[in-house]
Formats: C-alpha cells, sequence, structure tokens
C-alpha cells in the first residue's frame, strides 16, 4: 500500500486532473502533475508543476523518480510515455487499458471480443473502406474518428456513401469507425472502481443528457427497470476484469427504444457523468482514483440522496455568470475548475442539485437553470 504522506503523479492537468488533486490532498498525499500548459487549473494547486510535453522524458523521468504511482486524467497519452513510466512507478490503471480506451476500433472490437454488444460498426482504415461499409450498414450512419475525438469533435453524420466520402476527407483521412445510429431510449454510464487485489465497487447509474455531443445534464438514479440497470452493471464489470483493471473506469451505454443495451466508449479515468459522485456518495471518484492507484480498497458508493449534475460551458461567462442566483439554492453545490479562459463549448464547471426525490431535484435543477439562463438538453 502507498499510505499518506507520498507522492502521487498524473499526466494532463485539467478539470479531472484538479479534483484528483483535491482529493489526494484531503487525504494527506502529495501530487505532481505533468502538463504543458502554464495555468494547467490541476497544475496550480499541486506542489510541483512539470510544465512539458507528455512525451518529454526529462519530464517523464522526474515524474517517475519523484511519484510512488502515477495516473492519468485523460487517455491520450501517448503509450510510449506510459510504457517509459511504467518501468520507473506503478501506472494505474495499466497502459494496456489506457490504449484500448484511445482507439475506438481496437476498444469496439475489445468489447465485442467480451461477447457484449456495440452499435453495429465497421472499421474505416482508408476511403476504400467506405463502401464496403455502407454496404453492410443501413444508414442513418455516424463517421467517427478513431483518437482524439470527445464532446462531439471529430465525427459526422452520414447517409451517403458520397457524403461518408467527403467526411472523411474532412476529418484528415485518419481511420474512423462508421457506426450505425441507434434510437435511443436513452444513455446511461456506469462508473466503478477496481482495486489492486480485484474489488470492485460500483456506483448507481447515471441517466446521461447531451446537447451538441457534449455532456449536459445526469440524472441519478437513472430512471431504468432493475432488470436494465443490473445488466449495465455486470457489462461494465466484465469489462473491467477482462482488462484486470485497476483505477476508475466509466463505461457508457446506449438504451435503445427496442431495449437493447450497447455500449457506446469506455473511459478509463473519472468521467464527467460521476461528478456527481462529489456530494452525493460517501465516496468521490476521484478519491476512488487516489484509492485504487494506492493498492487501498475502495470506499463506499452509497448514495446519499438522489442528484441531477449540470454541466457550466463557456457560453455562460458574458462576462460573468450571476452566481448570486444560484447561491439561492441551499441545496445546489457548485463547483468551478479554475480555468482563465471561458470559450464557447468549454467545460467551465458544474453544479449539483441533492433532493429527498428524484422529481424535486430535477426541478430545483429547472429553476437553477431558468436563473442563469443556461440552455436545457431536450428529453
Amino acid at each position: 500500500m502507498i499510505l499518506p504522506g507520498a507522492t502521487l503523479g498524473v499526466l494532463g492537468g485539467g478539470q479531472l486532473g484538479r479534483m484528483f488533486v483535491m482529493a489526494a490532498h484531503a487525504m494527506g498525499y502529495r501530487v505532481v502533475v505533468l502538463d504543458p500548459d502554464p495555468h494547467s487549473p490541476a497544475g496550480i494547486i499541486a506542489e510541483q508543476h512539470l510544465r512539458a510535453d507528455y512525451q518529454d522524458h526529462a519530464a517523464l523521468q522526474v515524474l517517475g523518480d519523484t511519484c510512488s504511482a502515477v495516473t492519468t486524467e485523460f487517455e491520450n497519452v501517448p503509450a510510449a510515455s506510459l510504457d517509459y513510466l511504467a518501468r520507473l512507478c506503478p501506472v494505474r490503471p495499466g497502459p494496456m487499458a489506457v490504449a484500448i480506451a484511445q482507439d475506438r476500433i481496437r476498444e469496439k472490437r475489445f468489447i465485442q471480443e467480451q461477447g457484449l454488444a456495440t452499435a453495429p460498426f465497421a472499421a474505416i482504415e482508408e476511403a476504400e473502406d467506405l463502401e464496403d461499409a455502407f454496404a453492410r450498414l443501413d444508414p442513418p450512419l455516424l463517421l467517427k474518428t478513431a483518437s482524439l475525438g470527445y464532446d462531439g469533435k471529430g465525427q459526422a453524420p452520414v447517409d451517403s456513401l458520397e457524403a461518408a466520402r467527403a467526411a472523411f476527407a474532412e476529418l484528415g483521412g485518419h481511420p474512423c469507425v462508421l457506426e450505425a445510429r441507434v434510437e435511443l431510449e436513452r444513455e446511461v454510464s456506469v462508473i466503478l472502481a477496481r482495486s489492486l487485489k480485484g474489488e470492485i465497487a460500483v456506483y448507481p447509474v447515471g441517466e446521461n443528457r447531451h446537447v451538441n455531443g457534449i455532456l449536459d445534464t445526469t440524472i441519478v438514479p437513472a430512471r431504468l427497470s432493475d432488470a436494465v440497470t443490473d445488466q449495465a452493471v455486470d457489462m461494465a464489470r466484465a469489462l473491467a476484469e477482462a482488462m484486470d483493471y485497476v483505477g476508475v473506469l466509466a463505461v457508457e451505454f446506449f438504451h435503445t427504444r427496442q431495449g437493447e443495451l450497447l455500449i457506446n466508449e469506455l473511459a478509463p479515468r473519472p468521467h464527467n457523468s460521476g461528478h456527481y459522485t462529489l456530494d452525493a456518495t460517501i465516496t468521490s471518484q476521484f478519491e476512488q482514483q487516489v484509492r485504487c492507484m494506492c493498492g487501498l480498497p475502495p470506499g463506499d458508493t452509497l448514495l446519499l440522496s438522489p442528484v441531477v449534475m449540470v454541466n457550466l460551458l463557456g457560453e455562460l461567462w458574458q462576462p460573468e455568470p450571476p452566481w448570486e442566483k444560484l447561491f439561492a439554492f441551499p441545496a445546489a453545490k457548485l463547483h468551478l475548475y479554475g480555468k482563465r479562459e471561458p470559450r464557447p463549448g468549454r467545460k467551465m464547471g458544474h453544479f449539483n442539485c441533492l433532493a429527498p426525490e428524484l422529481d424535486s431535484a430535477l426541478a430545483q435543477a429547472e429553476r437553477i437553470r431558468e436563473a442563469l439562463s443556461v440552455k436545457r438538453a431536450p428529453d
């Protein structure tokens, strides 16, 4: 076990890294952040901020020599950097799990190899693959880059072979997946923590609403039948076991109108849809990340009350949000990420609304939206 007083490392210094640092500090650990941004939200509160590229071997050497273990806040860390660090100290989750999640083709094939369902898809390595893919998949379809896409970026809806060819070129001709667009009942996510000893703690399933490809709202507990909830949890656990995963894992699902549960993608880290855990569960997903990387048993994931999480994007800063209107709601909890520059579509913070009943939490979230003039996600 790595006990309080030790130094931990994190690759990436955005809001997820910042909340990891805060959790680690609360538990008595020191933290080193590696992130090239001089204004990194995590770096400015850590004991040490290595302002260097993720492939800078000198910086990686310092991180590995200084830290008892290293984790990551995002999955697009170069695989070679993780392999380099793994020779110096424990890296949790391990490079294999991160490599699976950073490539959609590899990820979807891995999921199907475990006997689990995804939306129908075809791997597009080059433009010539599109014709055969269209012969096997029925429009409407979505073309997604195999790597580096997030929050709706790196993807395009396509309904014809000609449109797909144009979109593939627009996306740079890089490898993509062409995926069937399913009829959605809702989107949900399962977040779990798996320890070094293989103990698994699962958080309550969240129901997610998106706007323009960006998560807008998470509702917990999700409004699902017990059978579908259990199925989602079992599928997420199976993936964690198959990867011999150590850390916090998020699994996003499509729940279709036909009643199918399809895995959309994995995130080998804390997830935006798990931010409700900062206020509404005994152990937050960020404390859980610290526990797992340090070889400690997972914390309790008991839900203390129903909760609704709402993201706050850069559009709200014109020039400054009317925070006094949010603070008029005693059960609302505001979390800001320390980012210097608000931009449209950029996640600047979130708030959680807690209430004894889910309907009350939803109603409170809507009243705060109206007070702040935050757009509402469609049902």
